[in-house]
């Protein structure tokens, strides 16, 4: 199905959830990752089939919240709604790339589900393959879909966590702070002690830090 956009959107809602039940399905997911983009860290996807007579008020692309209106929201979804979340560490992120790692976590996710979707609406324009059910691609769907936006929060705040927990492992890095993003204190903790454990070796600031840190010895 071609990928739905939503450059015309500025709230989600349940359009393309109530679209695929005309269509026939009846039970719909949403699905979002968060943490491609970083050189540390797991990336992490949630599936969520929302309960439709109950949606959280205030369901929003992750990005656009606050973290204390993410964690409020984090909890609401997971009292009123079907969650499944996925986490593809750095080892599967070096041996698939972040691309097919992101991939492989979506498809665990919605095969966790404890309800069986017969539709699925991905965040993007790639659908994984060997879903369940059909699967649609929305660009821009955590501004669009409401089960997308819950997905997208419950990645984000599961991801933020973690990231808490590297940062209590490894602080010399500053994950609680940065969430192993491209910060200026990241790149300095690099040069300064190399990669760690849980940086994506395959990225190439990583693979250079720690070729200036062999340089050096």
């Amino acid at each position: 199905m071609a990928a739905a956009d939503s450059t015309e959107k500025n709230w989600p809602d349940l359009a393309l959830e109530k679209r695929a039940v005309r269509r026939g399905a009846t039970i719909v997911a949403g699905v979002d990752e968060a943490g491609r983009g970083p050189l540390a860290g797991p990336v992490v996807v949630a599936a969520v089939i929302l309960n439709r007579r109950k949606v959280p008020e205030g369901l929003n692309d992750s990005k656009l919240l606050t973290a204390d209106r993410r964690a409020a929201l984090f909890e609401e979804i997971l009292a009123g709604a079907t969650v499944s979340v996925v986490a593809a560490p750095t080892s599967i992120i070096a041996e698939l790339n972040i691309l097919h790692a992101t991939l492989w976590a979506m498809r665990r996710a919605v095969m966790g589900l404890s309800l069986a979707p017969d539709h699925v609406l991905v965040d993007g324009n790639i659908v994984p393959k060997g879903l369940p059910c059909a699967g649609e691609a929305v660009i821009g769907g955590d501004g669009l879909s409401l089960s997308i936006a819950a997905a997208s929060i419950v990645a984000k705040v599961t991801r933020d966590r973690m990231c808490a927990i590297m940062d209590c492992e490894e602080p010399h890095y500053g994950f609680a702070s940065h969430k192993g993003y491209s910060a200026p204190a990241h790149f300095a903790a690099l040069d300064a002690h190399g990669p760690g454990r849980y940086h994506r070796m395959d990225f190439a600031p990583c693979i250079e830090a720690a070729g200036r840190k062999r340089a050096a010895a």
